[in-house]
């Protein structure tokens, strides 16, 4: 008989977006990672509106089987991490960054599975306690690595370079492979990695592009690329996307065997 038991219910934390046309903010995200939870973890997608200080955090992650973090056109402020100021000029997203942070770390706390895309590694970094380089391609031996101007989707998306898995690591028991082709669209990245993570892959170049939480409960894992474009062309992304979607139903069958055990 079919499966009919209900699917995880992922939390997917929205970006703060304001529009031309509209005078009060939208909250939102982009379809590819709801399909990314849909489709590649098998689960229920709930995106969560960006309203920081509303929410009763222990609360909202008590109902929640995985929480799923994207990338976005804002970057994390740097005073979360003791970093210098952002110039005048930078997008910031304030609803999201209070939101996401707090949200990380009660999820950890509690066995929610967490899986991060571009943004999504920089925020799980910081929330535990590491810091972010502000903009790669001003460091020192590394290459750009930032969304490139000309072209459609297609080519912005495309994988531009090779990432190297940590031998007989997670991420290279779960694609077998020790490199791996991955998209690049990023001006930030990780610096100071947080305590109780592990460095799972890094570019060419020696950028962070995979981390790995060795101290939570379940699956708790950051990716620099855009995990959710085309991950069911690529091995590592599609073997993430189905690896945290298994973390997500056994943290549903253990809240419904505490929802019985209550009743």
């Amino acid at each position: 008989m079919p499966d009919r038991s209900p699917k995880p219910l992922v939390g997917i934390p929205a970006s703060q977006i304001f529009l031309p046309s509209h005078s009060l903010a939208q909250h939102g995200t982009g379809e590819r990672y709801i399909r990314g939870v849909s489709d590649g973890a098998d689960a229920l997608p709930m995106v969560i509106p960006a309203l920081a200080d509303d929410y009763d955090f222990a609360d909202l992650a008590s109902r929640l089987d995985g929480l799923m973090l994207t990338g976005g056109r804002a970057n994390v402020e740097p005073h979360h991490y003791n970093g210098p100021p952002f110039p005048d000029d930078e997008v910031r997203d304030p609803p999201r960054d209070n939101t996401v942070l707090p949200l990380i770390r009660e999820c950890v706390d509690q066995g929610v599975p967490v899986f991060g895309s571009c943004r999504g590694i920089q925020e799980i970094n910081v929330a535990l306690g590491g810091t972010l380089h502000y903009r790669v391609h001003e460091q020192p031996g590394f290459n750009d690595h930032r969304m490139p101007r000309e072209g459609d989707m297609e080519h912005k998306f495309s994988e531009r370079h090779l990432v190297v898995t940590l031998e007989n690591g997670m991420f290279h028991q779960i694609c077998g492979q020790r490199e791996i082709m991955v998209n690049s669209l990023h001006a930030q990245a990780v610096d100071e990695l947080a305590p109780g993570f592990e460095i799972e892959c890094v570019s060419i170049d020696g950028v962070t592009e995979g981390i790995r939480h060795t101290e939570s409960k379940r699956f708790c894992v950051g990716v620099q690329w855009h995990a959710e474009w085309r991950f069911e062309e690529n091995a590592l992304s599609m073997g993430l996307w189905q690896a945290f979607g298994d973390a997500c139903r056994d943290r549903a069958a253990e809240r419904a065997g505490q929802k019985l055990a209550a009743e």
